[in-house]
This record gives C-alpha cells, sequence and structure tokens, in this order.
C-alpha cells in the first residue's frame, strides 16, 4: 500500500484512496456470472512451453520469462464476439521492461488487416508500481493506436484480479474486478477501425524492454528472474467462428449474441458508469482522445468531456503526473514475430 501511495503523490492521499476503494467495492458487490474452463478445454500453448507450467487439475496457468524466453497461450478456437476474462496476478518486486499481456487478436490470419483488444500490463523499477495500457485496432489500423494509459487502485501482485474484455457488435467495455474502466462505443465514421473479424484469444509474458519501462530506459534485469504471472477462472464466452468462412460467408452468432445480450456484464448501470468516471477521473494518465497533437481532430469514437479534457496536456498525458515517454513502436508479445505496429506513447 505504501508503494501505490507515493506513486499518487504521499499519504496526504490516504483519505482519498480509501473513498475510491470504497466506492469501486461497492459497486462490484457481486461477481459477474461466468462460466470457468479448465486449461484443457479451451487452450493451447503459444511459445515458451517449458515456461507454461499448467496446475494439476488445469484450473489455472503460470506464465515464466527468463533469460531465454517467454512464454504465452493461445484459445484453440477463434471467436466472433464474446466476453473474455481471467484472475491474474503479475510478477513482483524488479520487473521493469516485463509487459504481461491478455488479448485478443487475429493478426495470425489477417496480418495486415488484422484487428485487436488489449490489456497490456507494464513493468517498473523496484518500488514503483505496475501501469497497464488498453488498446484498440480494426483492419489494421495500427497507425491509428487507441490506447490509453492507467494507473491500479491495488497492488497487482499481491491477490488475483479479474480482467475482462466485452467485444459485441456495438460496443467493446474493458473491466477490472466487473467495474468498466473504458467503453468504445461502435459509429458509423469508425468504418473498419472498428474489430469485426473473429479473434483469438491470447495470454503472454515477454521481454519488451525497448520501450515498456520509460520509453526503454530500464531494462529487464534477469538477476531477479524467473518473473512469473499466473492466470485461473479462465472464461471464453464467444461464438465460435472459423475466420475463412467468415469472409466468404456471414456466421450465424445469432443464438449466442442473444444469450450474450441478457448477461450483466452487458449492461453498464449507473452505478458502474459513474465508477467508470471515478476510474478515469483519478487512475488515467493518457488518453489518445485528448493527443491533439496525433489527432488535431478526435477520432469518430471519442466523447471529448471538458471536465476531463481539462487535465490533460495537448499530449494527451496528465498536466501533473503521467511521466511516462512515448514510444514510437511496440513488437511483437511472441519472440518468434516482430510487427511494425505504430503506437506512440
Amino acid at each position: 500500500m505504501d508503494v501505490w501511495l507515493r506513486s499518487y503523490g504521499g499519504s496526504n492521499l490516504l483519505m482519498l484512496m480509501l473513498i475510491i476503494f470504497g466506492f469501486f467495492n461497492s459497486v462490484a458487490y457481486a461477481s459477474f456470472n461466468v462460466t470457468t474452463i479448465r486449461f484443457n478445454e479451451g487452450y493451447s500453448p503459444l511459445f515458451g512451453d517449458g515456461n507454461l507450467v499448467r496446475s494439476p487439475d488445469g484450473k489455472s496457468v503460470r506464465l515464466l520469462l527468463d533469460r531465454f524466453t517467454g512464454s504465452g497461450f493461445i484459445s484453440s478456437k477463434m471467436y466472433k464476439h464474446g466476453f473474455f476474462s481471467a484472475r491474474i496476478k503479475l510478477p513482483s518486486d524488479y520487473t521493469a521492461g516485463i509487459v504481461v499481456a491478455f488479448y485478443t487478436s487475429n493478426g495470425d490470419v489477417f496480418e495486415k488487416s488484422h484487428d485487436e483488444l488489449d490489456f497490456e500490463f507494464l513493468g517498473n523499477i523496484e518500488g514503483k508500481p505496475w501501469r497497464f495500457q488498453t488498446n484498440l485496432y480494426g483492419n489494421g489500423s495500427t497507425n491509428r493506436g487507441r490506447e490509453e494509459r492507467y494507473r491500479l487502485w491495488f497492488d497487482p501482485t499481491k491477490e488475483f484480479h479479474q480482467y475482462g474484455i466485452l467485444w459485441t457488435a456495438h460496443n467493446v467495455i474493458f473491466y477490472i474486478d466487473e467495474v468498466p474502466i473504458r467503453e468504445v462505443v461502435r459509429n458509423e465514421a469508425m468504418g473498419g477501425d472498428y474489430p469485426t473479424k473473429p479473434m483469438s484469444l491470447y495470454a503472454t509474458i515477454w521481454d519488451a524492454s525497448n520501450w515498456a519501462t520509460s520509453g526503454g530506459k530500464y531494462k529487464v534485469n534477469y538477476k531477479y528472474a524467473p518473473f512469473v504471472s499466473e492466470l485461473k477462472d479462465l472464461v471464453l464466452d464467444g461464438c465460435a467462428s472459423d475466420p475463412i468462412q467468415e469472409v466468404l460467408e456471414a456466421s450465424d452468432c445469432t443464438e449466442h449474441n442473444a444469450h450474450l445480450n441478457v448477461q450483466d456484464f452487458v449492461t453498464v448501470t449507473p452505478e458502474r458508469r459513474a465508477a467508470m468516471r471515478n476510474f478515469r477521473q483519478h487512475f488515467m494518465y493518457y488518453s489518445y482522445c485528448y493527443d491533439i497533437l496525433r489527432y488535431p481532430i478526435p477520432p469518430p469514437e471519442c466523447v471529448i468531456i471538458p471536465s476531463e479534457q481539462r487535465r490533460f496536456k495537448d499530449t494527451g498525458r496528465l498536466k501533473f503526473g503521467g511521466s511516462h515517454r512515448r514510444r514510437s513502436k511496440r513488437r511483437g508479445r511472441n519472440p518468434s514475430v516482430s510487427t511494425d505496429n505504430q503506437s506512440s506513447m
């Protein structure tokens, strides 16, 4: 707790943090009604097989990063819309240069026109907290990254927390512990920038020394290896779709979409919307919507909130705090694959 308080400017913020904890807890009073699966019921190793350690009952998996390789897994099927989540615990101590990612993508099938929805957790030097970002790409729109960066209101290395991605034909919602932290609503002006093709679900840990911590100033220190991230309570509630058939013939996900639309996590209640505003007010420190150097005209899905806008510089970063440097490129999460995706930070 002391580290997290220092990251927000000192113990004088203790009362604010307690208020925020209480507010979030009052919203996330119950877990979503979701069905979890064992690893082998929906996933396969992606890379670094020796660093992917499954529990004897198959209900949890550990991803390790050492000086030889990171590790990751991928869903056995691709899905058109759905809710994807896991309870995750991140590595502790010195984690600079490390990225733990939980995301959907179809980059292996559509190399030049891929879709993607990201949680990317960014490690830090010892004594400094993890930070994370969310992102959205559609139809290969990597030069129009829609990233936001945030702090957390808890220490993600101490306990498991649920991270979820809801993807429908109408909107995308990123969740943490049943609290929506970001919503992107589809509109016609987005065109192909809204993800529409079937995607797989991935989880990876990898060395991103060239950009992840202070723009690459701090690298992975393998003296602290192995770095371990653990995932459990895996959820794959999606409409399984063949990506090739999807191009040739519309896949029928009508029944699944009807099932999805009545789930608790689809509705952003007034209480949840208030929690989302509260989170973004206190913990978001970069937003592409307010980065007028990159986007003099905000992308069409941006909802400009004047009170929120006043807190940010023209670079989209907070006027006070949020000192992470901008990055110009990000590398593929699988070490065997390199991409040229633009994602300025």
